[in-house]
Order: C-alpha cells, then sequence, then structure tokens
C-alpha cells in the first residue's frame, strides 16, 4: 500500500512517525477490504484454472497488507502504550478476529486448496512447496474446515472472544504493574542493596518529580535487585505483596478472565474432535500430545525432586544458623535474599562484580562478534538508509542494525532493539518478525528480512552506560538466538520460514545461544570492564562458574512448575475452571513448591505466555525445558569440534537456522546431530545427573 495507509505501508524501513493512532481505522479497513477481495479471487477462480499459484501461494499473500498493519499495531501496543492506541486497536480487534478466524473455517476456499492437493499438479510440486501444502492442509483441518457449518459458527466465536478476553488480559498485567510504586525517603531502609540499584532508584525518582528519594517499580531491574539484596525484611514484604496484586488488585483481576478463556480453549478443543485444549495444540509439534508433554513435565520432576528438597531444607537449615534459631519455613519474600547469602557465603560470589564486565554495547558488539564467525555474517549499527535518509526507530533508545552475508555480501535482513523498561511498554524480553523475506531465485534477488528483540534490562545512569547483570546477559543472547532463526531463514515459502516451526522446537536456537555466556573462549570477546577494557578476572571467573549449579534444583523446579500448572490448567479445564484459583494452584504444585510460611497468590493471574492470545505458550510452557534437553544435546557438537569453529556453524546455520519449517524437526535435528536427542548432556550441565 502506498503511504496514505502507512501501518500497511510496503517500505522496508517503517514510517514510524506516520503510526498514529487516528490513522488506525482508516488503515486496518483498507487492508482489510485488500484481503477480502484477495481471498474472494480464491473462491471464484474457474476449477480447469486451479493452480498452486491461484490457491496455495495465493492464500499466503492475500492477506499481507493486513498482516503488516495489524503487526506493526500489535507491537506498538507492547512497546508503546497509551489510552488513544489502545482504544483504536480495541475498536478493529473484533473485526481483525474474525477475518483471521473465518478463512480456514471458508467452504469454499476449502474446496478450492482440497481440489489442488489432490490433483496430479500438487505431485509434481517441489518439496519445500509439498510441505507447504501439507502444513496448510493440516492447518485448516485442525481449525475445523471439516466442521458442519453451525460448529464453524460456534469455532468463530470462540476465537473473537479469546482474542477480546487475552488482550484485556494483556492490559491488566501492565496496567497493575504500573500502578503501583515505592517511594523511599529514608536510605538506611535500603541497606544491603548494591550502588548499581541505588542509582537506577535515585535516577528513576528525579525522573518523577522525587529528587534526593528512591523510587521502586514492579518492573523486573526495579523489584528484583530490591528482593535480592535488601536487609530490611518489611521492605521485601511490602513489594512482594504488591507483586502478588500485579494481575489481581481491584479493576484489573484476572481471575475471570482465565476461567473464560479455559472454558473457550476446552469448548474448541472438543468442537474440533479433542479431549482437551493440550491435545488439541501439540498433535502436530514434537510433544503429540498433552499426556507426552506432562510425562515430559513429570519425569523431569522425578529426576529434581531430591535435589530440590535438599536444596530447600539446606536453605532453611542455614538461615537458621545465621540467626541462631530452630529451623522453620521461609517467608516468600525471604528465599531469594536468603539465597544470595547464602551463594555469597558458600562461592564468595557476589553476582554484582559481574556487571562491569557486562556493558550492553560491548555485549552487544561481542555477541555479534560471536555469530559473524560461526554463520559468516556482517552487522552494522545503521541510522540512515543508503540514499541518506533517516532510518526511524519507535522511541530513542531503539537501535538498528543490517545483518550482511559475509561470502555474498546479500542483506540476509535487519532487526530493531530496544533493551530498556518503560511504564508504556509491556514486561518481559521477546522477538518478532515485521517482515519474512525469500531467497533470490532466478532473476529474483533476494528480499532480506526485517524483525526485532525487545526486553527490559538495567537502564544507563547519567554518564555511565547500561551495565548488565549475567542473567541478562544471557536474556539478550537468547533472545538473538530467537532473531537469527528468522534472519537466517532461507526458504521459498515465507509461511515455513524462520521461527515457524514446531513450539517445541521453536527454542533450540535461543537456548543454543545462552551458552556462550558461560565459556571463557567467548566471554573474552564481550566480557570487558567498561572502565579498563579488561576482561573477567580469572579468580572471579572461577567463582562464577563454581556457583552456576548453586541452587539449580530450584531454579528448575520453578520452570517444572509452571509448565505443570499450565498442562493441568489445560488438560483439566473442565475440572479448574470453576476452582477457587489459589486453590487450584496449590492443588497441582504441590509437589512442586518449596514450603513456604505464607501462600502466595496463583502466578497464573500475571502469566502472561499463557494468557495474552488465544493460543501463545499456552500448553506449551514445557518447551523450555523440551528445547533445553535439546540444545544441550546440540552443544555438544560444538564443544566438541570447537564452540567457535566456523565448519560446525555452518552446519548449524544450513541444517537448523535456514531451514525453518521446510522439514519436520526430528528431521532437521538428526540431519545435525546425526541421531536423535538425548538427556544426558542436559542433566550433567544442570548437575542432576
Amino acid at each position: 500500500m502506498t503511504q496514505s495507509h502507512p501501518f500497511s505501508s510496503d517500505q522496508y524501513h517503517i514510517p514510524w512517525d506516520l503510526l498514529t493512532s487516528d490513522r488506525v481505522k482508516a488503515d486496518i479497513d483498507a487492508a482489510l477490504k485488500t484481503a477480502e477481495a484477495n481471498l474472494e479471487a480464491i473462491r471464484r477462480q474457474e476449477d480447469a484454472a486451479v493452480s498452486y499459484e491461484s490457491t496455495f501461494y495465493a492464500l499466503e499473500v492475500a492477506s499481507l497488507d493486513l498482516d503488516r498493519a495489524w503487526g506493526r499495531l500489535n507491537h506498538l501496543d507492547s512497546v508503546c502504550s497509551n489510552d488513544e492506541q489502545r482504544v483504536a486497536l480495541n475498536a478493529v480487534l473484533p473485526e481483525v478476529s474474525a477475518f483471521y478466524a473465518a478463512i480456514p473455517l471458508d467452504a469454499a476456499i476449502w474446496r478450492v486448496l482440497k481440489m489442488f492437493s489432490e490433483s496430479s499438479e500438487a505431485s509434481e510440486l517441489d518439496d519445500i512447496q509439498k510441505r507447504y501444502v501439507e502444513e496448510t492442509c493440516a492447518s485448516f483441518i485442525k481449525a475445523g474446515a471439516d466442521l458442519p457449518d453451525d460448529k464453524k459458527s460456534r469455532v468463530a466465536e470462540i476465537l473473537a472472544r479469546l482474542s477480546e478476553v487475552t488482550q484485556k488480559f494483556g492490559e491488566n498485567v501492565l496496567d497493575s504493574t504500573n500502578d503501583w510504586e515505592l517511594i523511599i525517603e529514608d536510605k538506611t531502609r535500603l541497606a544491603g542493596l548494591p550502588k548499581s540499584a541505588l542509582a537506577t532508584a535515585s535516577a528513576d525518582a528525579a525522573a518523577k518529580g522525587h529528587e534526593g528519594k528512591w523510587r521502586f517499580t514492579l518492573q523486573q531491574p526495579s523489584m528484583s535487585p530490591l528482593m535480592q539484596f535488601a536487609d530490611d525484611d518489611a521492605l521485601r514484604k511490602e513489594v512482594w505483596a504488591a507483586s502478588g496484586k500485579v494481575g489481581y488488585s481491584v479493576g484489573y483481576d484476572n481471575g475471570p478472565l482465565i476461567k473464560e478463556i479455559l472454558k473457550l480453549r476446552q469448548e474448541q478443543a472438543e468442537l474440533l474432535g479433542f479431549a482437551n485444549f493440550s491435545d488439541f495444540i501439540l498433535e502436530r509439534r514434537m510433544a503429540k500430545s498433552g499426556s507426552n508433554a506432562l510425562k515430559f513435565v513429570e519425569d523431569m520432576h522425578a529426576k529434581v525432586i531430591n535435589r530440590f528438597q535438599e536444596e530447600s531444607v539446606g536453605l532453611k537449615e542455614w538461615k537458621a544458623e545465621q540467626e541462631q534459631e530452630e529451623p522453620s519455613p521461609l517467608e516468600p519474600w525471604q528465599v531469594a535474599y536468603w539465597s544470595e547469602k547464602r551463594r555469597k557465603a558458600e562461592y564468595d560470589f557476589d553476582e554484582e562484580e559481574l556487571r562491569p564486565y557486562f556493558p550492553l554495547h560491548k555485549v552487544m558488539d561481542g555477541m555479534f562478534g560471536i555469530v559473524s564467525k560461526l554463520y559468516d555474517l556482517r552487522i552494522d549499527e545503521k541510522a540512515t538508509t543508503t540514499d541518506g535518509g533517516e532510518i526511524q526507530t519507535w522511541h530513542s533508545e531503539v537501535k538498528f542494525y543490517d545483518l550482511f552475508d559475509n561470502k555474498s555480501n546479500e542483506l540476509l535482513g535487519s532487526f530493531y532493539a530496544d533493551w530498556h523498561p518503560r511504564e508504556s511498554k509491556r514486561g518481559g524480553a521477546w522477538m518478532n518478525s515485521f517482515e519474512t523475506g525469500m531467497p533470490s531465485e532466478g532473476d529474483n534477488p533476494r528480499e532480506p528480512h526485517l524483525g526485532l528483540m525487545v526486553g527490559n534490562m538495567t537502564k544507563p545512569i547519567g554518564d555511565q552506560p547500561a551495565l548488565m547483570t549475567h542473567s541478562e546477559v544471557e536474556t539478550i543472547f537468547h533472545e538473538f538466538g530467537h532473531l537469527l532463526h528468522h534472519l537466517l531463514g532461507n526458504v521459498t515459502v515465507k509461511s515455513l520460514s524462520g521461527t515457524n516451526v514446531a513450539w517445541d522446537f521453536v527454542e533450540l536456537p535461543s537456548q543454543i545461544m545462552e551458552n556462550y555466556c558461560w565459556s571463557r573462549e567467548s566471554l573474552d570477546l564481550f566480557a570487558r570492564h567498561h572502565e579498563t577494557d579488561e576482561v573477567i578476572p580469572e579468580t572471579l571467573f572461577t567463582k562464577m562458574t563454581a556457583a552456576k549449579n548453586y541452587m539449580t534444583a530450584s531454579f528448575y523446579m520453578r520452570q517444572l512448575a509452571l509448565s505443570k500448572l499450565d498442562m493441568d490448567l489445560h488438560i483439566h479445564a473442565k475440572k479448574y475452571a470453576d476452582m477457587d484459583l489459589d486453590l487450584a494452584d496449590r492443588e497441582i504444585l504441590a509437589d512442586y513448591k518449596p514450603e513456604l510460611a505464607t501462600d502466595s497468590p496463583s502466578m497464573a493471574r500475571r502469566f502472561s505466555h499463557l494468557f495474552t492470545s488465544p493460543v501463545g505458550y499456552a500448553s506449551a510452557y514445557y518447551s523450555y525445558k523440551w528445547a533445553e534437553v535439546l540444545d544441550a544435546d546440540a552443544f555438544t557438537r560444538f564443544q566438541k569440534e570447537g564452540i567457535l569453529n566456523p565448519e560446525t556453524g555452518r552446519s548449524f546455520r544450513e541444517e537448523i537456522l535456514s531451514k525453518g519449517n521446510s522439514a519436520p524437526a526430528e528431521e532437521l535435528y538428526r540431519n545435525f546431530m546425526g541421531r536423535d536427542p538425548d538427556q544426558t548432556a542436559f542433566l550433567e550441565r544442570a548437575g542432576l545427573a
């Protein structure tokens, strides 16, 4: 579309200054009109004229303008939320949701697709086109294409309602997070906090008109240091209580929304012939069924439980010893604090000692250097286009980069990076795509990809650069792994490119990148003191690696608890949708949580992975652990052949990163490793073997 509809403009460098709330309705309406006209052309074609180009290819590009406009609007809602924009988004949400939901339920379109899929021409397609036809037909059937009309209508209603309810869930999490702040006037209450946290809180307070005070919020870079280091038990309790109100406070209670979402998902699954939503979602993923995914979680739980209980008892006894009292269960606001004190005592290791070695700009440069060597790439930061025009971003903190293939000098793709928290920005970290490109074919040049990675990391203070925690560095590497999966996609069908893979395979490229945050060889390429440029001293590196598996079982049990909660809520939705949410949480996770003196409100109310989109990570949170098994196993090849070995990197790029969903995930993994995955490396790396 032209500049008259900037939300759907096909400009590679997006005109962000034109993407304003007042343009939303006109741009979305125009994109919907174009998409509907394209679908009508598919419906009305003569049977004798049916071809791949007029059916499956036409379907793939039919809603391109709408995909762009809707994707950009939802992105802005995530990073630059405001009331006017939210009203505009919610006004068009029902029509857009109904449009997308109706496509696989459209009998005329499905008839034409089936006709071509059963034709002799379909059998003569290349392997990737055949894969696309197969995947598309499967997705139509799975969405209800073969249902009778009355059931199709109900599925469409469910999807439309899920879009509305999950949108509201996300708004409640953001609004209730922003609805709380804590202004501290007495610095003695902040004893124990590292200088970096004090400086950030001071700068934050000053920016809000509280000069000489300290401001804390429920955003992770603000809240986490306080819970981990503050000596004031009452202060930590106050922040813990506030965090428990996210998605739960008056006016923002997500409890009723969760019940409705679970019921709608269960009904959707039953209409489509599945016992529960988990079976419905996982049928075409690596796990294949809800019972298989749950078995994976429970098997992992069995491997971790003894160590987890030892860690819980050990921490309770260590705290009692320090305070010269009888052991008793910790309060939930005491766990992070006493865990940190014990780690410091037993390993002489303070995570804050690492911050000076992780200035954000050097982390980024070093990370780019690592992947450039591994995958033969070049990454350049850009502020202007080749003709001298400004490359706009949605916020002044956002940076833009181009990624080139070194051999061909082709621009493979570009990406935005947005790393610091804002009140208008939702929490967490994520990667997404704006454009999926295409490899060059015949006379057609390569179409570059366009993506983004976003996080909520420690902000810079004054003239000092943003100094990351090691955990934040891991998150940056993780999201860049996802981004590489997108940018290095080399598939001739866009719908099969990049991260469009089985959900329990999608975390492999991201999690394998985290390994480079632990090796001396790779750390020395980017972990440099922001003032002296020195690498991490050997003594500090030794402490860091020695403490790596401290409380590992507790960390893993936390992830398994979230996975278990996800699976049980969706497998047994009929039971839990009508049960008190906190009671359901306690029943499901009875053997997954440490014994604490006070129960916490259920995490489900702010569990954005599960409830901020109609599908998202619902019945799929287990995939983080599933993919961690894959990543630990796959990384053994890098360890054997050299973690920066370009030959190994080339193989990973060619067999995994470039292939997208052009073949089943199991096949891609075997092509890289020469065998099926093995859990041994994961258990050994975690110290749980």
